[in-house]
C-alpha cells in the first residue's frame, strides 16, 4: 500500500480538479498521517464537483457510475470513486445507496477502506456539503466503530463550521484509540489545533509539540514547529528560542523557510510579504495567506494589539474559509 494514499489526492485532482498540496508518501497501515502532508499554506480550494447540477448533482453521478462501471479499475481506484459516490448519494438524500457504497469499499479494499474515506471526506465536505460529508462518515464508523481516521476525519469536518468544542471531544477520541504513530501524529496535530481555536494555548503547544516525535523530515515538522510557535506566543512562553533550537541548522530557503527565518527575528514583515508575492512555492501555495497570519502573531508577541488586529482580519480576507488561517485569525480576533 505505500504510495496508496497520495494518489487518492491524485485520483481527486484529476476528478475534482482539486489544487493543493500533494501528501508525504506513505504506508497507508502503518503510518498514514494526514498532517504529515508538509506545510499547508492556506488550505485547499473548495472541491468542485463537475457536471453537478444545482442541488441534485444528477450529471456528477451519471460520471460516478460511468467510471465505477469500468473494469480495469484498480481496487484501490475503484475504493476512491466509490467514497467519492458515497459522499454524493448522502448529498441527494440516498443514504440506503450511499451505505452500499461504503460497504461495497469494504468488499474491495477490506484492509484500508476507511482510510480512503477519511481522506477524501474533508475535502469534499470543503465544498459547502459539511451535513452529507458528516453522514457519510458516521456511516462508516457504524461499520467499524472508534477508527480513529475516520473519527480524525469527522473533527475536521467540524473544525470547518467552527465547532471547535466538539472537534476537541472526537480528537480526544481518536487519539486514545490510535493504533499507529500516524494515527498518533494526526489526532495529536489536529487536537493542537481545536485547542488553539479554542483558547487553551498551552494545551495546544503541548499537543504540537508531541506531534514532532517520528516525523521522518523538516519538511513535514514545519506545519507543527509553526503552529506551535503560535501557541507558545500566546501561552506566554519563550516561543523564538524553542523554534531556533529545532530548526538547527536546517535550510531555509523553500518556501515556508521564509516565515521561519521571519519568526526567529531574521528578517522584517516587509521581507516576510515580498518572499510570500515572490517565492515559486508561496504564489503557487498562497503563502500571502500564512504570511499575514504569522505577522500578526509576531505583533501579538511584541504586545502591538493594533498590528495584530490589521494582520489577522487581512488573514481572514486572504484565506479561504476552509483554511485552518483563517479559522485562527477569526478565532484570535474574538480574543483581541
Amino acid at each position: 500500500m505505500r504510495r496508496q494514499i497520495g494518489h487518492v489526492f491524485g485520483v481527486l485532482a484529476a476528478f475534482l480538479t482539486l489544487t493543493g498540496e500533494a501528501l508525504a508518501q506513505r504506508n497507508a497501515v502503518e503510518s498514514w498521517d494526514p498532517s504529515a502532508r508538509g506545510f499547508s499554506s492556506g488550505g485547499s480550494p473548495a472541491p468542485s464537483l463537475p457536471g453537478a447540477t444545482g442541488g441534485n448533482g444528477g450529471s456528477t453521478l451519471e460520471s460516478l457510475n460511468k467510471i465505477l462501471s469500468a473494469s480495469q479499475l484498480s481496487a484501490f481506484d475503484r475504493s476512491i470513486y466509490l467514497s467519492i459516490r458515497a459522499f454524493q448519494l448522502a448529498r441527494l438524500g440516498r443514504e440506503a445507496d450511499s451505505q452500499k457504497d461504503i460497504a461495497e469499499m469494504g468488499r474491495v479494499l477490506p484492509g484500508d477502506w476507511q482510510v480512503v474515506l477519511s481522506s477524501t471526506m474533508p475535502g469534499l465536505a470543503g465544498g459547502g456539503d459539511r451535513a452529507a460529508a458528516l453522514r457519510t462518515l458516521d456511516s462508516a464508523l457504524q461499520r467499524k466503530p472508534g477508527d480513529p481516521s475516520l473519527t480524525i476525519a469527522q473533527a475536521q469536518v467540524y473544525m470547518q463550521i467552527a465547532d471547535f468544542p466538539r472537534a476537541l471531544g472526537l480528537l480526544d477520541a481518536a487519539l486514545a484509540g490510535a493504533q499507529t504513530p500516524g494515527e498518533r501524529r494526526s489526532a495529536l496535530f489536529f487536537r493542537g489545533m481545536a485547542n488553539f481555536n479554542l483558547g487553551n494555548y498551552a494545551q495546544a503547544a503541548d499537543d504540537f509539540d508531541a506531534t514532532l516525535a517520528g516525523r521522518p523530515s523538516f519538511k513535514t515538522k514545519q506545519a507543527p514547529l509553526l503552529w506551535r510557535y503560535a501557541a507558545q506566543v500566546r501561552a506566554r512562553r519563550d516561543a523564538r528560542a524553542a523554534l531556533v533550537r529545532d530548526v538547527g541548522a536546517e535550510s531555509l530557503n523553500e518556501w515556508p523557510g521564509p516565515i521561519l527565518r521571519f519568526l526567529m527575528g531574521k528578517g522584517s514583515p516587509g521581507e516576510l510579504e515580498v518572499a510570500a508575492e515572490a517565492d515559486d512555492g508561496a504564489k503557487r501555495n498562497n503563502g500571502k495567506c500564512p504570511a499575514a497570519f504569522f505577522i500578526g502573531i509576531d505583533a501579538v508577541r511584541r504586545g502591538d494589539k493594533q498590528r495584530a488586529r490589521e494582520q489577522f482580519q487581512l488573514a481572514q480576507a486572504r484565506c479561504p474559509t476552509v483554511s485552518e488561517f483563517n479559522w485562527a485569525a477569526s478565532s484570535e480576533l474574538k480574543r483581541l
